[in-house]
């Protein structure tokens, strides 16, 4: 899977600075087939030899269009790896056929997971005409890959959730745990939360989390009064910082507490062993939230984190698995977005349109789970809804936005 994993959108739109729901109406659009009418009396003639049978598609490759896109997955991989490949690779096969009128053919190119495997991939792909690469699914192999496309000015759009890898031409379309922190505080503060405590596990997820955090804290009217970090997985860690965090909890409205399912319910522990008053401090998340295991947690009633709608994923889900007998994993939407965007440049713009300008439109597109738009620096932003824990489940407490204007964003 991605990584860090988030345990962690239906197309792309028509065309640059279009609507969702123009998109949405272009994807799901007939075929229209002309027909003419038959003679009354045909004049008899020469029975004809049978048509040839249209040449089978290579094996690795996915639609008929002219404008041929790479698609590089670790389908030789093993274990997860291998699930979500397949995963990806089926959504993207559904993107094609849902697109009315996609001018794309996929390259399908097997990376086995490795950055070798990664760039011989890329190179295969470009050298048999691919004018844009979708995928790979890792950091090491983005980056692998993005270095071949770099040199022959390709556009790349890849599934790593590492922004380290992310620059100009190599873009992640990917859950950033950024774009959660910023719309979940801002939600907070917006409701009249001031003071923020967090407790943040030390590694490369939270110092990625950390410094979102402590930049958009301040923008948005707040202060830290307390931050601590530990070693994930440590229970003797949690209940040290959660003492070292102590003496400023009084002083706060809100916790945040970006870390998953199985490690919450033990931080909130230690903070309570630590003498903590938890009531009446808005518990915050970051997707990592998004996990049955915290629903029925009573410290996090009313707790809130950022996700997409989780209406979109519920459509697609059905969709993938009426076609396919199995359900998706929850990141295959990255694969059929990724596609529907590539179908909707190439629309647009013809095989021109996969250029740098076009994949940066400031007002983005519409996918599977809302709307996003790159930056220059590869990174993404995404339209995401407010989700709040209650009753075994989650509500949404704030929609998630129809365009960048919207909320500021």
């Amino acid at each position: 899977m991605t990584e860090p994993d988030r345990p962690t959108q239906t197309g792309t739109r028509a065309a640059l600075g279009h609507s969702r729901r123009g998109f949405l109406l272009m994807a799901g659009g007939a075929t229209l087939v002309a027909c003419s009418s038959l003679p009354e009396s045909p004049p008899p003639q020469a029975a004809l030899p049978p048509a040839p049978a249209a040449p089978a598609l290579p094996t690795n490759v996915l639609g008929s269009g002219t404008v041929r896109i790479g698609l590089i997955l670790p389908l030789g991989a093993t274990g997860n790896a291998a699930i979500a490949a397949q995963s990806l690779k089926n959504a993207a096969d559904m993107a094609i056929a849902e697109f009315t009128g996609a001018n794309i053919q996929l390259i399908v190119k097997d990376d086995g997971g490795t950055g070798p495997g990664a760039q011989t991939a890329a190179q295969q792909a470009l050298d048999e005409g691919a004018r844009a690469v979708i995928g790979p699914l890792f950091a090491h192999t983005v980056a692998a890959a993005g270095q071949v496309t770099r040199t022959r000015n390709v556009p790349l759009v890849g599934f790593s959730t590492d922004t380290n890898v992310a620059t100009r031409g190599v873009y992640l379309l990917s859950f950033l745990p950024q774009t959660d922190v910023v719309r979940a505080v801002r939600y907070a503060s917006s409701s009249g939360r001031r003071a923020y405590l967090a407790m943040l596990p030390d590694n490369a997820y939270g110092s990625v989390v950390e410094a979102a955090f402590r930049e958009t804290v301040p923008a948005a009217g707040g202060r830290v009064v307390g931050l601590e970090r530990y070693t994930p997985g440590n229970a003797g860690q949690y209940a040290e910082a959660a003492r070292r965090l102590a003496p400023s909890a009084a002083l706060a409205d809100a916790l945040f507490l970006p870390d998953s399912g199985e490690a919450v319910p033990q931080i909130l522990q230690a903070l309570s062993s630590a003498g903590v008053n938890l009531s009446g401090k808005q518990m915050i998340g970051t997707g990592l939230w998004d996990s049955q295991a915290l629903f029925n947690v009573p410290q996090l009633q009313g707790g809130i984190f950022a996700a997409p709608d989780p209406a979109g994923f519920r459509a697609f889900s059905q969709r993938y698995e009426a076609r396919f007998g199995q359900k998706p994993v929850r990141t295959a939407t990255l694969a059929h977005d990724a596609v529907s965007l590539m179908a909707a440049l190439v629309n647009t713009g013809g095989e021109a349109g996969l250029n740098d300008t076009a994949i940066q439109n400031p007002s983005g597109f519409g996918g599977i789970d809302g709307i996003f738009r790159f930056r220059s620096d590869g990174t993404n932003q995404r339209g995401l809804a407010v989700m709040r824990i209650a009753s075994g489940g989650t509500q949404i407490a704030s929609p998630a936005p129809r365009s960048f204007a919207e909320q500021g964003i």
